[in-house]
C-alpha cells in the first residue's frame, strides 16, 4: 500500500492528537448532554492543537539562516569554522538545527552538528558555531539546513529544510621539500633565464630579485630602475626552459582507497613538487597523463600560480584512460608521478617528451597488496625510463613525499645530473 504525502495535520504530535481527540469527543457529549459550559471546553480544547499548528507554521517561514564558511580554502587537516545566523523571530516554543556536513569533512560527517534554539530576538538574532576539520581532499558542499520547530506544549512539529549551501575547498597537504635535481630548471631559481630568451634584441644579462647578501656591485641599476626594487645580476648559465610536472591520474594505475591510495599519495607529492619549484622562482606547468594542461596553469610563477595548480589538484578526479603520453606532451625539464604502467606504455610516454626527465614512479601494488587486481610489476617499468636516460626512483606505501624527493635527488646526483 502507498503511503500518501504528508496531509494537513501531519505535524500535530501524539499529544496534540490525543488532545484534539477529546476536544471533539467532549463537544459531542456535551451536545447530547446539552452542557453549553461543556461545548465551550471542548471547543478550546480542539482548537488548542490547530492553533498551535498555525502559530508553529508561521514561525518556521519566518525564520531565515544565513550560513558562513571561513576558511572556505584550506589544507588538508587544518581548521575551519561554520557560522550559523538565525533571523526574523520571535520564536515561540523550541527550533532544533541539524546541519549537513559533507564526507571526509571531519567527525562532524558522522555525527551531524545539532543545536536547540529555545529564544530567538527579532532584533539581534541569535549565531550558532561549529569546527570542521576536513581530512580529504575536494571540493565540498557545507548545508543545507534541517529545522524542527516545535511549540511551547509540544502539540505540533514542523520539519522543514532550509536550502543553500556554502563550498569548502579542501587542498592536498604540501610538505615542504628541500632542493632540486641537477640540471633542473634555471639554475639559481629564478626565471631570468628563460625570460631572457624570449624574442630578439633582448638583453642576455640574467637578473633576480635582490637578496640579503648579496654583494652590491652586482645590482644591475637598468633593471632596479625598471622593477622599482634592487635586482641582481646571475652568473651566465645555459639556458633551459619551464618545467613540466606530469601526474599520472589513471584510475587503472592506482592501487588502495580513501586518503590511503596511491593516487593521493601521487597528488600529494605533486603538489609539494609544484609548490616547491615555483617558491624558488621556476615557471611551472601542470600536465596530465594525456597531454592535456588544465586552464590556468601555464607556465608561471609565484604565489597565484601555485595557488592555481593547487586549486585544480584539489577537485582532480581519477581518469578512465587506459594510455600514457599524447602529442606534444612536455615542453623543456620533464618530472613525472607516474602509477603503473607497462613498458610499452612508458615509451610512448617518453616518445612525447622532447628529452630525458625525471621520474618517481609508485609501487603501487604495496598500496594494496590483497587486491584481485594484479598490478604491473614496476621494476620493468623503472628499467625502461632509464633506458631512455632517465632519473628514476621508486616510492612505495611507506614511504613519503619527502623521502621520495630526497630519494629522487640522490638518483640524479649518482647518475651525474
Amino acid at each position: 500500500m502507498q503511503q500518501g504525502a504528508p496531509g494537513l495535520f501531519s505535524g500535530i504530535t501524539g499529544r496534540g492528537r490525543c488532545l484534539l481527540a477529546g476536544g471533539i469527543a467532549t463537544i459531542g457529549c456535551a451536545v447530547v448532554l446539552n452542557e453549553r459550559d461543556l461545548v465551550r471546553v471542548g471547543v478550546f480544547v480542539a482548537a488548542l492543537p490547530l492553533l498551535a499548528l498555525a502559530l508553529t507554521a508561521w514561525t518556521r517561514r519566518a525564520i531565515e539562516v544565513q550560513r558562513q564558511v571561513t576558511p572556505e580554502r584550506l589544507p588538508v587537516g587544518t581548521d575551519s569554522g561554520v557560522a550559523l545566523r538565525l533571523s526574523g523571530g520571535p520564536l515561540i516554543g523550541s527550533m532544533q538545527l541539524i546541519d549537513t556536513v559533507p564526507d571526509s569533512a571531519g567527525p562532524q560527517a558522522d555525527a551531524p552538528p545539532r543545536f536547540t534554539v529555545h529564544r530567538l530576538s527579532p532584533r539581534t538574532g541569535v549565531e550558532l558555531r561549529y569546527p570542521l576539520r576536513p581530512v580529504r581532499r575536494g571540493v565540498h558542499r557545507v548545508g543545507p539546513l534541517t529545522t524542527r520547530v516545535t511549540d511551547p506544549l509540544g502539540l505540533t512539529e514542523l520539519e522543514r529544510e532550509v536550502r543553500g549551501t556554502r563550498g569548502l575547498l579542501v587542498l592536498p597537504r604540501v610538505t615542504p621539500l628541500q632542493g632540486t635535481p641537477p640540471a633542473l630548471g634555471a639554475g639559481e631559481g629564478t626565471p631570468g633565464a628563460s625570460l631572457s630568451h624570449q624574442g630578439m634584441g633582448q638583453s642576455d644579462v640574467l637578473v633576480r630579485e635582490y637578496r640579503l647578501g648579496d654583494e652590491l656591485r652586482r645590482v644591475h641599476w637598468r633593471s632596479t630602475a625598471r622593477h622599482d626594487e634592487l635586482m641582481v645580476r646571475l652568473e651566465e648559465r645555459p639556458w633551459r626552459g619551464a618545467i613540466t610536472v606530469l601526474l599520472d591520474r589513471r584510475d587503472i594505475a592506482h592501487r588502495g582507497r580513501g586518503t590511503g591510495s596511491s593516487l593521493e599519495f601521487a597528488v600529494e607529492l605533486t603538489a609539494s613538487i609544484c609548490v616547491h619549484l615555483i617558491r624558488r622562482g621556476e615557471p611551472v606547468t601542470l600536465v596530465f597523463e594525456d597531454g592535456s594542461f588544465p586552464t590556468g596553469t601555464e607556465p608561471s610563477s609565484g604565489a597565484a600560480a601555485a595557488d592555481a595548480i593547487l586549486d585544480v589538484l584539489a577537485a582532480l578526479r581519477p581518469s578512465a584512460r587506459s594510455e600514457l603520453g599524447g602529442p606534444a606532451l612536455a615542453h623543456g625539464d620533464v618530472l613525472a608521478v607516474l602509477g603503473a604502467a607497462e613498458p610499452a606504455q612508458l615509451d610512448a610516454l617518453v616518445a612525447s617528451c622532447p628529452g630525458a626527465g625525471h621520474a618517481v614512479l609508485l609501487d603501487v601494488a604495496t598500496w594494496d597488496p590483497a587486491t584481485t587486481t594484479a598490478a604491473p610489476p614496476v621494476d620493468p617499468a623503472a628499467s625502461a625510463l632509464r633506458r631512455a636516460d632517465w632519473h628514476v626512483t621508486v616510492a612505495g606505501a611507506d614511504s613519503t613525499p619527502g623521502r621520495a624527493w630526497e630519494d629522487l635527488l640522490h638518483t640524479a646526483v649518482r647518475a651525474g645530473g
